[in-house]
């Protein structure tokens, strides 16, 4: 199986000892988003873990504990964006971000950490010129540390108004969408990065950018040695090009508090998750409950050994 550690969440940057110490115990506890009180247990020895994809802004307190993956394959999706502190509140300077990319990549390989730039978002300062500028900036202190960027657009869900509001932000048009492409293709391209779309209803094809996959076959593939037997991920968009994964986080739990997510929907629950957060636990928030069911999902290698 592919595990992913989160779309939901940020574990590399805030639950970092527990993930190590779930990886340790050989299983994890995950809470069913739409029934709290169904639990799936699930292995996660490196028997049937192919390959960990980790979704990150700051991966700096994993970084020095990397070799206790000795037995398993993995690589970063890392996102590194044009935005302040008045979009991404709790996200670390950029400097400091650049450095922690740098180390990363020195320490993984060039072609196992994924720069994002996404969501593109626009307000009356963040115009089309502004992205174009900051995606050079970007592409320039990442160049020689990363071969793929993965771009996508802000999709302002009803339940994250509440965190947007009064901020002017607002999803770009198909005219900036096509302005923006044009200039940043070329930009990356100068620095050593292929361009992908994640989970993009518009076809950039045209423009030199194909639709992408954040759980990518053909790189798992790459880094695991020999092809998988997975199919498309049937509980994520028809537009998002991932094979199938389990996803180990929760919800309300990112504690970098950026305006335009869609995980967290609420600030409060945010931080009272925060607190209640144990690494010593099996559940990322919270324990384990007498009314609770606790579930052994069935897991798998997606390991295709086959020769023809």
């Amino acid at each position: 199986m592919i595990l992913s550690v989160s779309r939901r969440t940020d574990i590399p940057a805030f639950y970092s000892d527990w993930f190590f110490n779930r990886i340790k115990a050989g299983f994890v506890d995950v809470r069913n988003p739409m029934n709290i009180h169904r639990i799936s247990r699930i292995d996660i020895s490196p028997e049937v873990v192919d390959c960990i994809v980790f979704w990150t802004k700051n991966p700096k307190t994993m970084i020095p504990r990397l070799k206790e993956l000795s037995d398993y394959k993995y690589y970063f999706q890392f996102t590194v964006n044009p935005y302040d502190r008045h979009i991404e509140e709790e996200v670390p300077l950029k400097r400091n971000i650049f450095d922690a990319f740098h180390e990363l990549s020195d320490m993984i390989g060039i072609n196992r950490v994924v720069w994002r730039y996404d969501p593109i978002l626009m307000t009356k300062k963040i115009d089309v010129d502004y992205h174009i500028k900051y995606f050079e900036e970007i592409a320039k202190r990442l160049s020689g540390y990363s071969t793929k960027c993965i771009i996508s657009f802000v999709d302002l869900y009803k339940k994250v108004s509440t965190n947007i509001s009064g901020l002017g932000i607002r999803e770009p048009n198909e005219q900036e969408i096509v302005r923006m492409v044009e200039a940043m293709l070329p930009i990356a391209r100068s620095f050593g990065f292929t361009t992908q779309t994640c989970a993009e209803r518009i076809d950039l094809l045209e423009y030199g950018i194909e639709h992408g996959a954040c759980i990518d076959p053909v790189l798992i593939s790459e880094i695991i040695g020999c092809p998988l037997k997975a199919r498309k991920d049937k509980n994520q968009r028809k537009e998002c090009g991932c094979v199938e994964s389990i996803d180990i986080g929760e919800y309300n739990t990112c504690c970098h508090h950026c305006v335009y997510c869609y995980a967290n929907f609420n600030q409060d629950f945010v931080r009272r998750n925060a607190e209640k957060h144990d690494p010593f636990s099996s559940l990322l928030v919270g324990e384990v409950k007498d009314e609770d069911i606790v579930s052994m999902r069935k897991v798998k290698s997606l390991r295709d050994y086959r020769l023809f």
